[in-house]
């Protein structure tokens, strides 16, 4: 038989009975399209984890307060509430490290901010001059915090545009007025650029103090929560991270750094952590979605069968007058395989079809990519093979005699 032969037979007997082949497609078409939107989802929330890490800082190593536990050991009591961190430290960071491009200290805390009627529930953060280039924040309007603000005990604040959004109706200009935050009044001088929200708390929805300011009013000690330090590059993130470790050690008299009241985390730790959670979050999904395309090929095989039985007389007919094993062997399996690569086809359009749908509409970000189109043709391929290899060599080895004799 010629290939033009082969499509014509298989064309014929497809469209014989288009209700069954359709529904026997439908199979293969929600796996297929399933596999596309579980992974593109899973990848869309691995792009967005990311961007979220990567958009609280450039080259970040981030120093924070409360002792150090191993895998499997219980959570520290003391972890994020603990002042074990001071001011003198961060100034000793600055002195003694001095592959660090930048040193901002910060006390955060939420609190009640008001003005004028109008109150919300917030982050201040205490912080320094040097933190905007840290943490990758732009101030839109005024000034951020100056290293004078902090040497003079200056009340001032600069808001986030979530915070300026709460505190004051439309057309007001917020620089010039003023805040309470714990009975102490502040005098807005600055609004940061919109950043968005992140995993991290979104930055949008800060108010930004002095941090000797925010120790003297609100704290009432020189304890830092937090010491965000910027390596010069990536390369040189984890010998800056091995300093400051070691210098902190030295300072806090610790001889077992098993036994530091005190933590690092390196920014492309976290990222690659991140990743590898998404990335098992994605094989989940995927899998599962999968798991409908086992269905469906069951029934590509369940109907290929019903198929042999049915049309047991044309094959003892055509091996009557010659047509070999492997031409009624190629004939079937050529089916099966058309059946699942035009679901395969319809699949991967109804997929990108639900990722476009759930992104356009906000519910989640999502990134179709080329790996998984290439996969869903892949595994509709392997299935049609797997799927009709029993049915076509079913065919292939029925007697001719007993072809022609079956009712």
């Amino acid at each position: 038989m010629t290939t033009f032969d082969i499509l014509h037979e298989t064309y014929s007997a497809l469209s014989s009975n288009k209700v069954r082949s359709g529904l026997t497609m439908l199979g293969i078409i929600i796996g297929i399209s399933s596999v596309i939107a579980m992974v593109s989802i899973g990848q869309g929330a691995q792009s967005s984890i990311q961007s979220s890490i990567q958009s609280i800082g450039s080259n970040l190593i981030l120093v924070m307060p409360g002792a150090q536990r191993g895998p499997g050991a219980q959570v520290s009591a003391g972890r994020g509430s603990a002042r074990t961190l001071t001011q003198a430290d961060a100034d000793a960071i600055v002195k003694g490290v001095t592959t660090a491009k930048a040193v901002a200290p910060e006390l955060s805390g939420r609190y009640q901010v008001t003005s004028k009627g109008k109150n919300t529930n917030t982050s201040v953060i205490g912080t320094v001059q040097a933190y905007p280039d840290v943490r990758n924040i732009t101030v839109d309007e005024g000034t951020f915090i100056s290293d004078l603000n902090n040497k003079s005990l200056a009340r001032v604040a600069v808001i986030g545009p979530t915070v300026r959004d709460d505190l004051f109706n439309a057309g007001i200009d917020p620089i010039g007025q003023t805040i309470r935050i714990k009975g102490t009044e502040f005098k807005i001088v600055g609004i940061t650029k919109a950043k968005g929200g992140s995993g991290f708390g979104s930055q949008d929805d800060m108010v930004f103090i002095p941090l000797s300011t925010a120790q003297k009013f609100l704290a009432g000690d020189d304890y830092v929560s937090t010491i965000s330090v910027q390596a010069a590059d990536a390369d040189s993130m984890s010998a800056v991270q091995q300093q400051i470790t070691d210098l902190l050690l030295e300072r806090h008299r610790i001889r077992d750094a098993a036994s530091a009241d005190f933590s690092t985390l390196n920014q492309s730790d976290i990222v690659a952590a991140a990743s590898s959670v998404t990335s098992t979050f994605t094989i989940l999904l995927a899998a599962v979605a999968g798991i409908s395309l086992v269905v469906g090929g069951i029934g590509i095989m369940n109907m290929m069968l019903t198929t042999v039985t049915e049309r047991t007389r044309e094959i003892g007919l055509r091996k009557a007058i010659g047509a070999k094993r492997k031409d009624i062997n190629t004939q079937f399996l050529v089916e099966a395989v058309m059946l699942t690569f035009i679901s395969g086809v319809i699949g991967v359009i109804l997929g990108w079809l639900i990722s476009y749908a759930v992104s356009y509409f906000g519910v989640l970000q999502t990134s179709v990519s080329l790996s998984s189109i290439l996969l869903a043709f892949g595994v509709s391929a392997a299935i049609g093979i797997v799927f009709g290899y029993y049915p076509a060599r079913r065919a292939a080895m029925l007697n001719p005699i007993e072809a022609l004799r079956y009712e």
